[in-house]
């Protein structure tokens, strides 16, 4: 047993030793509250420093846990964002400090295929590569540095707190990560915009509506132009304050350069949809979906969609040009994914086994560009401080592919 396991096995046991009973521990976090917005219920379930989703269920991520994501299919999908970074890099002048920083780096997977992808496709970057990860979960962190041992200093762990405004050089990079901060809900009922508010009926969870908490979330609205006389009553969604404030830290750091904002949702026309009544609360448990958060505490991921062009405003009032909103499908075709699909079929072998790995990995790449699925996430490309002649320039990303 690797020194990392041994850890993280007796993290685990700790855990187990000190789990709280769930109502407990959410009516410590009310006080002498009785209700608390469902922005800091969701913060709780997901983030609480020992019974918190992201705590007990970090490495539960992947075939046999809860989800998946991209990187977990095939090491391809890195190798594409890798290409991607190289082109970025090449626009920017090639300069020599470059560094690459993922927030929210899940257990370390794609960082590590990404690195190896530089490494072999574009040595020359690598030697002036600094990858810099960005995580508030301790036992992610754990499972990161053991993931990512054999790439030594190239690899660091920096805190928002630490890095200089205008101080990066590079590329921001997020895979899944916004659609897990923690989201206000509000109701437009009885001709008034309400919040979700949380709190405890003896040993279940209850529900209230109740004025905003703060003016923002009307502020949110009124940038987008809604007005919600013209929906019906009972109209629930959500709002995601907390990426708006990530938004604007990550341009606040950035000096020069590009931000890749990967995840699942719509344009704010679509997410704040009419018909859309019940919004876009999504949880995980096992594989399965169901839209119930007070479901398995602390055991269920939570999440939201993603309001793609409120992420794109806020960028723009920060200083970031939005360069372009593409579907995965389409940006991992641009950067070479529909080639390697074809070279799986393209090459003879009369060994069944090999025949079966190629089946396999194909299986799993048409998984990442599948429109009913992971196909249809979005790729927000921003940029900070690019020349004029740097910004005429098209990313491979964005730019139609040759086949689909």
């Amino acid at each position: 047993m690797t020194w990392a396991n041994f850890c993280l096995r007796h993290f685990y046991e700790y855990i187990d030793m000190n789990m709280d009973n769930e109502w407990k521990w959410i009516q410590k976090a009310l006080g002498n509250r009785s209700l608390m917005p469902f922005v800091e219920f969701m913060a709780l379930a997901l983030y609480h420093p020992v019974n918190g989703y992201y705590v007990t269920q970090a490495m539960n991520i992947g075939a046999r846990g809860d989800f998946y994501t991209s990187p977990h299919l095939s090491p391809l999908f890195g190798e594409c964002l890798a290409r991607q970074v190289i082109d970025c890099w090449e626009i920017m002048g090639q300069p020599i400090a470059f560094e690459l920083i993922e927030m929210g780096a899940g257990q370390g997977i794609l960082a590590a295929d990404i690195l190896q992808a530089i490494a072999q496709i574009c040595p020359k970057l690598s030697e002036h590569l600094t990858y810099s990860i960005i995580e508030r979960s301790q036992s992610l962190k754990l499972a990161q540095r053991h993931h990512l041992a054999a790439w030594g200093s190239i690899v660091q762990w920096r805190e928002w707190e630490t890095i200089e405004p205008a101080s990066i050089q590079g590329c921001f990079i997020s895979n899944e990560l916004v659609d897990a901060f923690p989201v206000h809900q509000v109701v437009w009922q009885d001709q008034a915009l309400q919040e979700v508010y949380v709190g405890l009926d003896g040993d279940r969870v209850k529900e209230e509506l109740g004025p905003l908490s703060t003016p923002e979330l009307q502020e949110y609205f009124d940038r987008l132009g809604i007005n919600f006389e013209h929906y019906p009553d009972g109209y629930r969604t959500e709002v995601n304050l907390n990426a708006t404030d990530w938004i604007q830290t990550l341009a606040n750091r950035l000096h020069q350069g590009y931000v890749l904002t990967i995840d699942y949702g719509y344009s704010a026309d679509r997410y704040y949809n009419t018909r859309r009544t019940s919004g876009t609360l999504q949880c995980y448990y096992q594989h399965q979906t169901n839209s119930n958060p007070y479901l398995n505490i602390g055991l269920q991921d939570i999440t939201a969609h993603v309001d793609f062009t409120t992420l794109a405003k806020r960028g723009e009032d920060a200083e970031l040009t939005a360069l372009g909103l593409t579907q995965q499908a389409y940006f991992l075709m641009a950067l070479g994914l529909g080639d390697r699909i074809a070279a799986l079929s393209q090459t003879e072998t009369q060994n069944i086994q090999e025949i079966n790995d190629r089946l396999q990995t194909r299986a799993a790449l048409h998984k990442l560009i599948d429109p009913t699925g992971l196909g249809n996430f979005y790729i927000l490309i921003q940029s900070k401080n690019l020349s004029t002649t740097e910004s005429s320039r098209s990313l491979r990303g964005l730019t139609i592919p040759e086949r689909f």
